[in-house]
């Protein structure tokens, strides 16, 4: 099971996943449920009115607004990275706090690196499964090494250009 790191108050703490990614043809289990865009639309409803907390993993190609509807009753989304350089799951992220107003956790999955972290606080994402094996002090780090950004993102920190002005 890969490694969970979640960013509680701007701290990185490694975590139990409460959550278990069913397969489409697995049967499914008791207990917090991690599921596919397609089985979600199948049994999502029967699931999340059994009062279980349920979350959908979307694949970099799958668009977030297949789950809008659905968003204010999901716990977790977790959002595929098929490759490093694949930056599709960035743009869903921050229509999901942007737009959409997702409260939940936003996860990122696959070929999630360090190098990544503070890009990916930047556009909403709160919790990660590092495919490099690195420990939440290493995504700690990680998430301090810039002090300054130069563009608004969901993350709400202010731009260079704003703090030389104030």
């Amino acid at each position: 099971m890969p490694t969970l790191i979640e960013m509680i108050d701007g701290a990185a703490r490694g975590v139990d996943d409460g959550f278990v990614f069913v397969a489409d043809d697995q049967d499914l289990p008791d207990g917090d449920l991690l599921l596919s865009l397609a089985r979600f639309q199948a049994e999502g409803e029967g699931l999340l009115s059994q009062g279980r907390r349920v979350g959908v993993k979307l694949l970099a190609d799958q668009e977030v607004e297949a789950l809008a509807y659905d968003l204010p009753r999901l716990s977790v989304v977790a959002l595929d990275f098929p490759k490093f350089g694949d930056g599709r799951s960035y743009s869903n992220a921050r229509l999901l706090r942007e737009r959409y107003g997702f409260k939940g956790q936003v996860r990122a999955v696959g070929d999630v690196l360090r190098e990544q972290a503070g890009f990916l606080l930047r556009v909403g994402f709160d919790a990660f499964e590092p495919a490099d094996g690195s420990s939440a002090n290493e995504w700690q780090a990680a998430t301090l090494r810039y002090r300054h950004v130069f563009q608004r993102a969901a993350d709400a920190r202010a731009p260079v250009y704003l703090e030389r002005e104030a």
